[in-house]
């Protein structure tokens, strides 16, 4: 027993040990580099969004808006978001729950309601909608969200 428990001790070092070379650990998180090209009152939507979605929201749907396969639904490159505009902007606001087909996988998760104001969904739906590649509709406004709320 006690041999079996130092080659246990011994491949765990041998795996674990650094390797002489250089490993990259610059994360790239981006799916698309490029900045949206924004006039000055969008491009303010668009970063108050960013720090709203990087407090928020990038715990479930990751730096990437990747999400996690199963779990946690894409936002990148997602046929929902392009394609139910008016349902997103309910679930940022009110929460979501229940089933949801997003690019052909199908989620069955929970997102509470996160507390945000209507300028702050607008904000935050404006960086989701620009970001990773996304070029989703035009940019909301808190406006636009109260009355998709009241409907």
């Amino acid at each position: 027993m006690s041999r079996l428990y130092k080659l246990l001790v011994i491949v765990f070092f041998a795996v674990s040990c650094n390797s002489g070379q250089k490993k990259n650990n610059d994360a790239d998180y981006s799916v698309k580099k490029e900045s949206p090209t924004l006039d000055p009152q969008q491009k303010e939507s668009y970063e108050r969004g960013k720090i709203v979605y990087e407090k928020l929201c990038i715990t479930c749907h990751m730096p990437n808006g990747k999400g996690a396969v199963k779990v946690f639904p894409p936002l990148a490159q997602s046929d929902y978001l392009r394609d139910n505009q008016k349902a997103s902007i309910k679930g940022i606001k009110n929460g979501m729950s229940g089933e949801i087909a997003v690019n052909g996988i199908t989620y069955n998760s929970v997102m509470s309601p996160l507390g945000l104001t209507d300028k702050e969904v607008a904000d935050v739906l404006n960086y989701i909608n620009h970001s990773w590649g996304n070029n989703y509709g035009n940019f909301v406004t808190s406006e636009d969200v109260t009355k998709i709320i009241k409907n």
